[in-house]
């Protein structure tokens, strides 16, 4: 760890791991190390951690609640940095603050006790706040471009206020994903009583019931326009393909599951997909989920 010593002496009261496992840390367990986790605190903290880390060329990567991405196998010499020590919330009238390591749960259970509807098409989706604005997480009725007002986020080292033009939102993108830092974010919900915002939400927590249980990464395609990726996959009979220890689900073919497999099986598998999709119907997949680092 000697390369980090002056990261370590610069920042001595910052959480760390070392010798940190993306198979431990992420939804579809596997991967390889990286050689030391972050936990920032604050905005602060992290702009001046992120500009130490570009002026000494230290490589990095973020990573939120794990889910949706697929880290490569072998060592990162790099540093991971997760804001899980940075939950804050509050509400002010319709407007919401969230930190970015809110856990997406904890998001909607604020919101319902606030009155604020909105967030519950976020039910059960494994992120957090900073992830899921990053990658506009959500599904077909709501993703979080639909309710950002503006976000906070570290940018070459220097805190910036994005309004939600900024944020360059579009289907599972934003302008965060070019290593921008998500901080926090401020949401806008629509009023409505708890008990209305509960019901709403048991609907949504039905809808994804039927998901396929397991180490998966989620919806591994981004649904083409008008059409739906699973059920493309489904008719060029690729559901149960397997590669190594990853298979396309049975139940729902854009999503793959890790059955003991390496990050190269899964790799694999969405290559061969992405190839066989093409060859019959023309159609190229797009990547939903990211590799990381």
């Amino acid at each position: 760890m000697e390369e980090f010593s002056g990261l370590f002496s610069r920042f001595p009261h910052l959480k760390r791991e070392r010798n940190f496992s993306f198979a431990r840390h992420t939804t579809i367990g596997c991967g390889g190390e990286a050689a030391v986790a972050v936990y920032p605190s604050s905005a602060e903290e992290t702009a001046e951690l992120l500009s130490l880390l570009g002026r000494e060329k230290i490589p990095f990567c973020f990573l939120g609640a794990g889910a949706n991405v697929l880290p490569q196998s072998g060592f990162f010499e790099g540093v991971v940095v997760r804001f899980s020590a940075m939950r804050a919330l509050r509400a002010e009238g319709e407007l919401l603050y969230a930190e970015a390591g809110t856990a997406g749960g904890a998001l909607c259970r604020f919101a319902r006790e606030s009155g604020l509807s909105g967030f519950e098409p976020f039910t059960g989706i494994p992120m957090t706040v900073g992830g899921g604005v990053a990658m506009n997480a959500g599904v077909a009725d709501g993703h979080f471009s639909d309710v950002v007002e503006r976000v906070t986020g570290v940018e070459d080292g220097k805190i910036r206020i994005f309004s939600a033009k900024d944020c360059a939102f579009s289907e599972k993108e934003s302008v965060f994903l070019q290593g921008i830092a998500v901080t926090g974010a401020v949401l806008r919900g629509r009023p409505l009583p708890p008990a209305a915002i509960a019901e709403n939400t048991e609907r949504y927590r039905e809808k994804r019931a039927h998901l396929p249980r397991g180490r998966s990464m989620g919806c591994t395609f981004v649904n083409p326009e008008g059409m739906s990726a699973g059920k493309l996959i489904e008719a060029c009979g690729l559901k149960g393909l397997r590669v190594g220890g990853a298979r396309v689900s049975e139940i729902h073919a854009n999503f793959i599951l890790n059955e003991g497999g390496s990050a190269e099986d899964v790799g694999a598998l969405i290559g061969a997909v992405k190839r066989e999709v093409h060859k019959r119907t023309g159609i190229l997949l797009r990547e939903e989920i990211k590799r990381i680092p």
